[in-house]
């Protein structure tokens, strides 16, 4: 399996705080099954954001593993003016791997009512946005329309695993799964922080998706449509 979103990194944002948490973290990912994390620190107003830092860092991050597990580099960037301006103008700069592929975090406290614009602006520069976390966004799942709205503006939608397996309540995971029937989930991902509530475990929630939508959409969102992210590929099926 193929995480794309985990802040494994230490010291760096609000994610794992030492290297022993992230040798933890590395050794619960790949006895899960999983063989690439995408390292993905913030990029917000509270944690900026330095992609050389954290590229050199992944050899370290690669014997934290003890070798088990290969990585690479994204952002979890924040939906902000600042932030697009700057992606506009570098769009490798925080894309996963290099790729046109851009992890999005929307805010809690407020989405702009012209999001679909800036999104169209992503993609006439030749990114994918994908929306991390819609499912745990109070803000849409007020509104899980603008969702699909967003999918259409050619955005990609990331569901956070444990939000399948009821870690963030039944409203939370009653609308992951409905995302899920509307075939509305493009890839399942960890966003873990730590080595004990917020793990980096995704076979419990392919297992949640194999239930409900069939082991092959599970297949597609955990091993065949993250891989293709991180190759810069398009998606097998969307």
């Amino acid at each position: 399996m193929v995480d794309i979103h985990c802040h494994i990194l230490p010291n760096v944002d609000d994610g794992s705080r030492s290297w022993e948490m992230t040798e933890e973290m590395c050794r619960i990912a790949a006895d899960d099954g999983i063989q690439h994390i995408v390292a993905t620190p913030h990029c917000n107003h509270q944690f900026g954001f330095d992609r050389q830092r954290y590229e050199d860092m992944l050899g370290k991050l690669h014997e934290a593993s003890g070798g088990r597990l290969e990585f690479s580099i994204g952002c979890d960037f924040h939906f902000s003016y600042e932030n697009l301006t700057d992606a506009i103008e570098h769009p490798n700069r925080y894309t996963i791997n290099g790729t046109r592929y851009l992890l999005i975090e929307f805010s809690d406290y407020g989405i702009p009512p012209n999001a679909i614009e800036h999104l169209f602006l992503l993609t006439s520069r030749g990114m994918v946005p994908i929306i991390t976390h819609p499912e745990r966004n109070p803000l849409l799942t007020k509104r899980p329309e603008r969702i699909l709205d967003f999918i259409d503006a050619g955005a990609l939608v990331q569901v956070t695993a444990n939000s399948l397996t009821g870690f963030w309540g039944s409203h939370v995971k009653l609308m992951s799964e409905w995302l899920l029937t509307q075939g509305a989930v493009h890839v399942i991902a960890s966003d873990a922080h730590d080595p004990t509530r917020r793990k980096p475990v995704l076979s419990e929630a392919r297992w949640a998706v194999a239930k409900l939508v069939g082991e092959e959409v599970a297949e597609d969102l955990v091993v065949n449509n993250p891989q293709a992210i991180i190759d810069g590929l398009p998606l097998p099926r969307r």
